[in-house]
């Protein structure tokens, strides 16, 4: 995806508004060295005024300087590794965790931010396409949660995705859609926060958004948008946050606007030609 494109274009302007002003540019014309109707140019200053011209403007930039000199401000140049302040719901530069387990980050910090960050990725593996799958749930189940529930969420989750959702879905028994059709479940972490911390647990709050359903000719679940929020218990666990528990909630959800909906086929291939993040704050 293009950034100019998605923001409003490139060198030019920006999607949060102009820059720059109006665009247009000032010219000085040099002045002429006689006027064109015939008056004469001026006179050259007598050289005695011009010495004292001179003099007064080297007084004032001595001045000028020991002034300067006094002052207690030095400037300071930023540099590039130094984070932005942090605030709740800004990016703190931090970088995203570098290791992997199977297909879901992993090393996740110790800290609030670090609780939010794997929030925010358990939620996109826990409302994926993969959950729908028996042997991939399993796995996701294993990465994800602490090792004292993973039979207790396989249970649940095995009852929550059993055959009269898959039916729904348009899915058969392994979670995949008929051919021709592309089963689409993208979560897109919009934000979150933290409404409990300590060192052991923690309690965090992601708000969501994506796309949902099967796309292609004659799906009768068309992919659809959904806002949602899910808060989800964690621990601190094998040296990582690991999931204890989460539940999900509707909206916040904002104004649906008129734009034309995209065909299932530009959707669908939207879905496997684009592809995930890992979040961290």
């Amino acid at each position: 995806m293009s950034n100019d494109d998605q923001y409003g274009g490139g060198a030019g302007g920006s999607g949060y508004g102009e820059v720059g002003g109006t665009g247009q540019t000032r010219t000085r014309l040099p002045e002429s060295a006689s006027d064109p109707y015939g008056t004469p140019p001026r006179r050259t200053p007598r050289a005695s005024r011009g010495l004292v011209t001179v003099v007064g403007v080297v007084v004032l930039l001595i001045a000028a300087i020991a002034f300067a000199n006094q002052s207690g401000d030095t400037p300071t140049t930023p540099t590039a590794d130094t984070p932005p302040p942090p605030a709740s719901t800004a990016a703190t530069g931090t970088r995203p965790v570098d290791g992997k387990n199977g297909t879901v980050p992993k090393g996740f910090g110790h800290d609030e931010q670090g609780a939010q960050s794997a929030a925010a990725n358990y939620a996109v593996a826990l409302v994926s396409a993969d959950i729908l799958k028996p042997q991939m749930r399993r796995q996701i189940v294993r990465q994800v949660f602490v090792a004292d529930k993973v039979s207790e969420l396989e249970t649940r989750l095995d009852q929550a995705y059993g055959k009269a959702f898959l039916d729904q879905a348009g899915l058969d028994a392994n979670g995949n859609a008929a051919q021709g059709l592309t089963y689409i479940s993208r979560t897109v972490p919009v934000g979150a926060k933290t409404t409990k911390y300590s060192d052991s647990t923690a309690t965090v709050d992601v708000w969501c958004t994506g796309a949902f359903g099967t796309a292609g000719v004659g799906s009768t679940n068309p992919v659809s948008n959904d806002w949602f929020t899910m808060t989800l218990t964690l621990r601190w666990s094998e040296n990582d946050w690991k999931v204890e528990n989460f539940a999900q909630k509707d909206g916040p959800a904002p104004v649906h606007t008129d734009r034309t909906a995209s065909t299932a086929e530009e959707i669908a291939k939207a879905a496997t030609e684009f592809g995930g993040f890992t979040y961290a704050r």
